[in-house]
């Protein structure tokens, strides 16, 4: 099965964007050949190398190695001090890919199942086209970031000195939309993304035989009513029109049908859209942890780890991504919100917690192949999206950065 552009799009696209020559096909084939070979978390060499190649060509200032694997763009154009930056995101996932596309991944094991191979490009595809139009006065910084999957390559990028090194008034990023129409965006201020953390509990109790549990102290039956009791957490406790998931992702424990473990283990994901509500849930699952454990006279620890705060997209920011949006695709395809079960997760949130700025939704498409969701072995960036996004970025850092 192929998926090539579509004519009408492609005329659609190209009366949105006269005045914006993006080569849409040349970024297209660098598209697909990014996802031809996905590569994962930091050891995404070959794609930052590329990426470092085509920015120099352009005449950038290319900077590598930004945490371990992470490149910046710097083009400085007249005396504004102004300085915007805007992040792609550039690994895959450990996913075997089910689409039969002629560019399918050629990494048994590995895929661009979220589109990052199309942020990439997208990216690369605007900073080609400013550096031929140099229609901006100050200092645009463009962030291409490894290891977003496992939301670790922005703190490692911010550690390294990304902020330090490559100053930035504001910082913007892009993400794909399955199901949202092409041809339009979604904006939100406020939260976007949900934080994001993981939890380990071990409950310890006293083996014994099974046709004798009187005197064994049983850890199956106290992560059981653990889990339980866990499910009235989000229902009972978080307010219904505040937004938080708690799911348990797996219980391990026991080897044989007769005899009762020494203890249970129990894994858990946790998701909020607000700092408080991010608190309250970690304190009612602490809570519910240790007094199930007590109520049935076992022993239960548990290591809680923050991986990443909600993405929050900051007002002013937010208002002017709106206006670039709606000035490419006209006001009413540039929603507001994000559609209700939007509840992943995105570790640009740490670059908005160092600095103002926004998360913009670009639509991937409907039906089965733009609708396809993330992180789906049959996924696939839709390409007819290419050229709008690039032009979102060149208008943002031509508004941004004015001349």
């Amino acid at each position: 099965m192929t998926r090539e552009l579509s004519l009408q799009t492609t005329k659609l696209l190209s009366r949105l964007l006269p005045p914006i020559e993006i080569d849409t096909e040349a970024f297209v084939d660098i598209r697909r050949r990014i996802h031809a070979e996905p590569e994962l978390g930091f050891e995404v060499s070959a794609t930052s190398e590329l990426v470092a190649r085509l920015l120099r060509e352009w005449g950038y200032e290319v900077h590598t190695g930004i945490g371990r694997t992470g490149v910046v763009g710097q083009l400085r154009l007249g005396s504004g001090t102004r300085r915007l930056g805007i992040r792609a995101d550039m690994d895959a996932l450990p996913i075997v890919e089910a689409t039969g596309l002629p560019y399918a991944s050629r990494q048994h094991g590995r895929m661009h199942a979220c589109g990052h191979d199309g942020h990439t490009a997208i990216l690369l595809a605007a900073a080609k086209a400013l550096a031929k139009s140099r229609d901006f006065d100050g200092t645009l910084n463009l962030i291409f970031q490894p290891d977003e999957e496992n939301l670790c390559g922005a703190r490692a990028m911010i550690a390294d000195g990304l902020f330090e090194r490559f100053p930035c008034d504001a910082v913007y990023a892009l993400h794909n939309a399955p199901g949202v129409p092409a041809g339009s965006f979604i904006v939100q201020a406020g939260p976007v993304t949900l934080s994001s953390d993981v939890a380990d509990v071990t409950i310890q109790g006293k083996g014994g035989h099974g046709a004798m549990p009187h005197r064994a102290q049983d850890p199956v039956v106290a992560a059981a009513a653990t889990v339980t009791a866990l499910q009235s957490v989000v229902a009972r406790n978080v307010a219904p029109d505040d937004t938080a998931v708690l799911s348990v992702g797996f219980i391990r424990g026991g080897a044989t049908h007769n005899v009762i473990p020494q203890s249970v283990a129990l894994g858990l994901n946790v998701r909020a859209a607000r700092p408080e509500t991010r608190a309250l849930v970690e304190s009612r699952i602490r809570e519910i942890v240790a007094l199930t454990a007590q109520a049935h006279g076992v022993e239960a620890s548990i290591d809680y780890r923050p991986l990443v705060p909600p993405v929050v997209n900051t007002e002013a920011e937010s208002r002017l991504m709106t206006e670039v949006c709606a000035a490419l695709v006209g006001a009413d395809k540039v929603a507001a919100t994000v559609p209700r079960g939007f509840a992943g997760s995105e570790d640009f949130a740490w670059m908005l917690a160092e600095l103002p700025g926004c998360y913009v939704l670009l639509g991937n498409g409907e039906g089965e192949f733009g609708g396809c969701m993330v992180h789906n072995p049959g996924y696939d960036f839709n390409d007819e999206v290419l050229p709008l996004g690039a032009a979102c970025w060149v208008r943002l850092a031509q508004t941004y950065l004015v001349v």
